[in-house]
C-alpha cells in the first residue's frame, strides 16, 4: 500500500476549498479529493492487506482527514449561503439544487360530473339542453308559471329578491327553480319539444344535511299532443336506471304545485342507507328527489299554446341530492366546502 501523505493531501485541500466560489467548485473538490478515483479511495481498497497496528494508525489518520475536510466543507458551504443572500437581498438561502414538488393535476368536482352524465343520458333519451339565468323577474318565476302574488313562495323568506328592476319596473330576483326557462323556451319554439334545464338556484331557507340554500335543480319538459303520466314515470325510470347502473325504485306521490295538475312528488330509495333509514332520508328509506306533473293549462296559455291542442309533463329535481345518491354522500355541505380531502375522493 503506496504510503499516504495525509499532511500535504490537508493542506491542498484547505487552499482549494478556500478559493472555491460557488456550490459546483465545492462538488468537484469533494469528489477529487473523497470520491471513488480519489487517493484515499484508492489506498482504502488496499486496507485489507495492512497489519492490525498499521491499520490502526493509518485508519485513525484518515478518518481525521475526512472528519476536518467535510468539516471545511461545511463550513464554506455556509459562507457561500451568506454571500449569495447579500447579493440577492434574501433572507432564506434556497437549494435550487432540490428536486420540486409534483405539480397535482386537477379533476373536475363531483357535482360537475354529475351534470354531464344526467346531460349524457337525457340527450340519448332525445332530449335537448337548454340553459338560462339565474336572475329572473316574477313574471317568469312566478306569474307565467300559475303562481299567484299571494302564494307563500314569493315571500321574502323563500326568496332572494334583488334591488336592481327592469326597464318596466319590475324587481329581480335569483331564481328559487330553474322553471322560468320553461316559459322562455315555449316562447321562442313551437311544440313538440322535449328538454332539460340543468342550473343553479338559490332559496332562502336554512341549510341541514340535505337541504342548502344554493342547489342545483335539472328540470325536465315534454310537449306534445298526445303525453300523460305513465311517460313521465318511464323517462324518469329510466334516468335513474342509467345514472346509477342499477335497478331504483322510484314513487310518484299526489301533490299539489300551481304549475302542475295533477302533480306528484317523486321520491327513490334512498341509496345511501338502502332504504333501511338514515339522516339523509330522515329515517324514512326515502329521498324526495323533486315534483313532477301534467303542465297546467294556464302555463300553457302563458306561453301562448292552446291548452286543447297541447298537454306535456314537467319535473325538476336537485342533481346534488343524485350525486349524494350516486357518491354515497351524507352532507350536501361537503359539496361548497372546500375541503381538499374529501373532493380528492373523486
Amino acid at each position: 500500500m503506496a504510503k499516504l501523505n495525509l499532511k500535504s493531501i490537508t493542506r491542498e485541500a484547505k487552499k482549494e476549498i478556500e478559493r472555491s466560489k460557488n456550490l459546483k467548485d465545492l462538488d468537484f473538490i469533494f469528489k477529487k479529493y473523497l470520491g471513488k478515483k480519489s487517493e484515499v479511495s484508492q489506498a482504502l481498497r488496499l486496507f485489507k492487506d495492512l497489519s492490525g497496528k498499521e491499520k490502526q494508525k493509518i485508519g485513525k489518520e484518515i478518518n481525521t482527514f475526512k472528519n476536518s475536510f467535510k468539516k471545511e466543507i461545511k463550513n464554506k458551504i455556509e459562507r457561500i449561503k451568506k454571500e449569495d443572500n447579500k447579493v440577492s437581498g434574501k433572507k432564506d438561502w434556497f437549494d435550487i439544487t432540490i428536486p420540486g414538488k409534483k405539480i397535482e393535476s386537477g379533476h373536475l368536482h363531483p357535482l360537475t360530473m354529475t351534470k354531464r352524465r344526467i346531460e349524457e343520458i337525457f340527450q340519448k333519451m332525445g332530449f335537448e339542453i337548454a340553459q338560462g339565468s339565474e336572475i329572473e323577474t316574477a313574471w317568469y318565476n312566478f306569474d307565467a308559471l300559475n303562481i299567484p302574488t299571494d302564494h307563500p313562495a314569493r315571500d321574502a323568506w323563500n326568496t332572494l329578491w334583488l334591488k336592481e328592476k327592469d326597464k318596466n319596473g319590475e324587481q329581480f330576483l335569483l331564481r328559487t327553480h330553474t322553471s322560468p326557462m320553461q316559459i322562455h323556451y315555449m316562447e321562442k319554439h313551437n311544440p313538440p319539444l322535449r328538454l332539460i334545464v340543468p342550473g343553479k338556484t338559490f332559496r332562502r331557507e336554512a341549510t341541514d344535511a340535505s337541504h342548502n340554500f344554493q342547489f342545483y335543480q335539472v328540470e325536465g319538459l315534454m310537449v306534445d299532443k298526445n303525453v300523460s303520466i305513465p311517460h313521465l314515470k318511464a323517462v324518469i325510470s329510466n334516468f335513474f336506471r342509467l345514472f346509477f347502473n342499477k335497478k331504483v325504485e322510484v314513487r310518484l306521490r299526489p301533490d299539489f304545485f300551481p304549475f302542475t295538475e295533477p302533480s306528484f312528488e317523486i321520491s327513490m330509495s334512498c341509496l345511501a342507507c338502502g332504504g333501511k333509514g338514515c339522516k339523509v332520508c330522515k329515517k324514512t328509506g326515502w329521498l324526495e328527489m323533486g315534483g313532477s306533473g301534467m303542465i297546467h293549462p294556464n302555463v300553457l296559455k302563458a306561453c301562448k299554446l292552446d291548452p286543447k291542442k297541447w298537454q306535456g309533463w314537467a319535473f325538476g329535481f336537485g342533481w346534488d341530492r343524485l350525486a349524494m345518491m350516486r357518491y354515497k354522500i351524507k352532507e350536501i355541505r361537503m359539496f361548497n366546502a372546500g375541503n381538499l380531502r374529501f373532493l380528492k375522493q373523486f
